[in-house]
């Protein structure tokens, strides 16, 4: 099984919808993580705000951080180092870890409803 690390900077939540500006990015990333994880990837997301003993632990990532922290979010797979300073999206990710073709995500439109107007909900 393949192992997917992901090491970001400090943040209050992963997934992008704490506080009052949603990062639709991390939303998404959070969407494709989970993603690759039904894929039957092992993935492990690291904070570095609550979870520094992780950052400490991998030599490599030291050295990224020692070059800037514009270098996190850095992404290993089977502990190389695949991504610096990027959230990759789901079909980076699929290529990598040689998924195949991603499947296309949902989007839902802003204020959109599942019934389209009907009185079905």
């Amino acid at each position: 099984m393949k192992k997917l690390e992901v090491y970001d900077p400090a943040m209050c939540c992963s997934t992008g919808v704490c506080g009052p500006d949603v990062d639709p990015a991390l939303v998404a990333f959070a969407a494709d993580l989970k993603w690759v994880a039904e894929q039957g990837v092992e993935v492990q997301r690291y904070n570095l705000g609550t979870e520094p003993q992780a950052f400490a632990a991998n030599p490599a990532v030291v050295k990224e951080m020692e070059a800037g922290m514009d270098r996190l979010p850095i992404i290993a797979i089977d502990g190389a180092i695949v991504s610096t300073g990027i959230h990759l999206t789901r079909d980076q990710l699929a290529a990598k870890l040689d998924l195949g073709a991603a499947k296309p995500k949902i989007t839902v439109k802003a204020g959109g409803s599942c019934c389209s107007g009907s009185s079905c909900c």
